[in-house]
């Protein structure tokens, strides 16, 4: 399974170095972009608002405390350890390291990846590992992260291309840290 999980970690990592190769330096969307943020222009500044909520601070940080409590009440702790170092890894990697590099911007701000999209996805990322049924919890993360990606599109937050990089940047750093992460915490010796 951590081979697995490294794989992934490195595809998603040069996904994301792919995309942002593409449109680093730039200061306008490409076409797609244009063509999706075109698509959700009519849906209104209130149902933007809502949908844009799971990225919120506010809304993220007591889900990694409850996703990392939960674990800790049940002696998990490499993965409460998980769902505190994956998004504060992510975050900062992508604000310091990722956005400074590949110098995408918006409205005077640097997007590429999005910030509130490797938020989001490193707490889900972090759920589809921990929780069951993994299908169920996929679905949810998924339909979570499109209605996000629409939000902060018609906000003019972030291109698509920006929401994609950041979830390929959140997943590498998520199954990046699971494949290097023991399951289990050895028992104590008795010697």
């Amino acid at each position: 399974m951590n081979r697995i999980l490294a794989v992934v970690a490195v595809v998603c990592l040069l996904a994301t170095v792919a995309v942002g190769l593409v449109y680093a330096g730039g200061h306008s969307p490409g076409a797609l972009d244009s063509a999706v943020a075109n698509g959700v222009a009519g849906l209104g500044r209130t149902t933007f608002d809502v949908l844009v909520l799971p990225t919120e601070p506010y809304v993220l940080l007591p889900a990694i405390a409850v996703t990392a409590g939960i674990c800790a009440y049940r002696r998990r702790r490499p993965d409460a350890a998980l769902a505190i170092a994956a998004p504060a890894v992510a975050v900062g990697l992508n604000t310091w390291v990722l956005k400074p590099l590949f110098d995408r911007w918006k409205d005077g701000i640097l997007v590429y990846p999005s910030g509130h999209t490797v938020s989001l996805v490193t707490v889900l990322a972090v759920l589809v590992l921990l929780a069951r049924p993994k299908a169920l919890t996929v679905v949810l993360g998924v339909l979570l992260l499109c209605c996000a990606a629409i939000g902060m599109i018609g906000l003019g937050y972030h291109y698509l291309t920006d929401i994609v990089g950041g979830t390929f940047f959140g997943t590498a750093v998520v199954t990046g840290l699971r494949s290097v992460t023991p399951r289990r915490v050895p028992a104590p010796s008795a010697g």
